[in-house]
C-alpha cells in the first residue's frame, strides 16, 4: 500500500513521552499537522473525556504511544496500575478513533507480549502459544488485548489500522528512575552517579547473562511513519535492531560511554526476567527499513542528553 501523510492531521497520543516525544521529532519533517494533547487537556483513562476531545480534535491519523510503563520491579509493585490503566488508555483510544472514523492507527505494543519461553528470534506467530514472563504479565495483557482490539476494528469494521510490537527501546526522554526505570537507563544513572561519587563498584541487578536487544527511540519513529505509509495487514509488526547483547556486555559498553571503569558486582539475589529476548524483524526488513543508530552511538546520544539535563537540575 501507499499511504500520503501530506495535509492530514495526526494525533501523537503519549507525546511527552520518550516514543510519542520521538515520533513527533520524526513527523516534523513530514508535511502535516501534528495534534498533540496532555493530560491536563484530556485524560485518557476517561472514556467521555477521551470521546468528547476525538470529536473535537478530527484526526485522520492516531498514533497510540500513550501507556503506563516502567520496569520489572514497577510491574510487580503495581499491576492494578499497569493492567487497568493500560486497558483503559488503549480502549478508549481506539474506540474513540472508530467513532470519529479515523483513517489510519497505529497502536504500539511491547516486545513483553510474547511468551517467556519463545523461540528466538521471536516471529510474530509467537503470540499467546505459551505462558508470559510472570515479572511484566499485567503489562503484557494489557497490551496483548490492545493488538486484539485492533484486529477486531479490522475484522469487523474494516479498518485499515495496524499494530507495531518494538524491542527494548531507549534514548532522550526516557525513564531514569531507578525504582521504575528499564535496564539501560538504570544502568546509564547508576553509572553517572558512580563516577560523580568515586565508588569502586556499581551494582547490577541479576547475574548479568540475559541477552537483550535495544532500539533507539528514534529508529522506532521512523518505523512508525514507515509503516503508516507502507504496511496495510491484520498482523502486527516486530520492530527491532537485530542486535542482541548480555546484560553485562551492556554494562560494559556504558561504563566506556560514561568514561569510568568501577568493578561490576551482580546480585543474583534479583531477577533476571526472560533468559533471551531478540526480535525476528524480518518481515518488516523484507519491506525495506531497517535501523541506523548503532548501540554505542545511541547510548552515546541518550547519555549526553541525560548528563546535560541532570547536572542542570543540580
Amino acid at each position: 500500500m501507499s499511504y500520503e501523510l501530506k495535509g492530514k492531521r495526526v494525533w501523537v497520543a503519549g507525546h511527552r513521552g520518550m516514543v510519542g516525544g520521538a515520533v513527533v521529532r520524526r513527523l516534523e519533517s513530514e508535511d502535516c499537522e501534528v495534534i498533540t494533547a496532555g493530560r491536563e487537556v484530556v485524560d485518557l483513562v476517561d472514556q467521555k473525556a477521551v470521546h468528547d476531545w476525538m470529536a473535537k480534535a478530527k484526526p485522520d491519523v492516531v498514533i497510540l504511544a500513550a501507556a503506563k510503563v516502567g520496569g520489572i520491579q514497577a510491574n510487580n509493585i503495581y499491576p492494578v496500575d499497569f493492567l487497568y490503566d493500560n486497558l483503559m488508555i488503549e480502549a478508549n483510544i481506539v474506540h474513540a478513533s472508530h467513532k470519529a472514523d479515523v483513517e489510519r492507527l497505529l497502536f504500539l505494543g511491547s516486545s513483553c507480549i510474547y511468551p517467556k519461553h519463545a523461540p528466538q528470534p521471536i516471529p510474530e506467530a509467537a503470540l499467546l502459544t505459551g505462558p508470559l514472563e510472570p515479572t511484566n504479565e499485567w503489562y503484557a495483557i494489557a497490551k496483548i488485548a490492545g493488538i486484539k482490539l485492533v484486529q477486531a476494528y479490522c475484522k469487523q469494521y474494516g479498518r485499515d489500522w495496524i499494530s507495531v510490537m518494538p524491542t527494548n527501546l531507549y534514548g532522550p526522554g526516557d525513564n531514569y528512575d531507578l525504582e521504575t526505570s528499564h535496564v539501560l537507563p538504570a544502568l546509564l544513572r547508576k553509572f553517572h552517579e558512580a563516577k560523580k561519587r568515586g565508588d569502586k563498584e556499581v551494582v547490577i541487578w541479576g547475574s548479568g547473562t540475559p541477552l537483550r536487544e535495544f532500539l533507539h527511540c528514534d529508529d522506532l519513529a521512523d518505523a512508525v511513519v514507515f509503516l503508516l505509509r507502507k504496511y496495510s495487514g491484520y498482523e502486527h509488526v516486530n520492530v527491532g535492531s537485530g542486535v542482541e547483547v548480555s546484560i553485562r556486555e551492556l554494562a560494559e559498553t556504558i561504563a566506556e560511554v560514561v568514561d569510568y571503569q568501577a568493578d561490576l558486582t551482580f546480585d543474583t539475589s534479583k531477577p533476571d526476567g526472560t533468559p533471551r529476548k531478540l526480535m525476528d524483524s524480518s518481515r518488516l526488513h523484507s519491506m525495506g527499513w531497517d535501523h541506523s543508530i548503532s548501540l554505542k552511538d545511541g547510548i552515546r546520544h541518550a547519555y549526553s542528553k541525560f548528563s546535560i539535563k541532570t547536572d542542570n537540575q543540580q
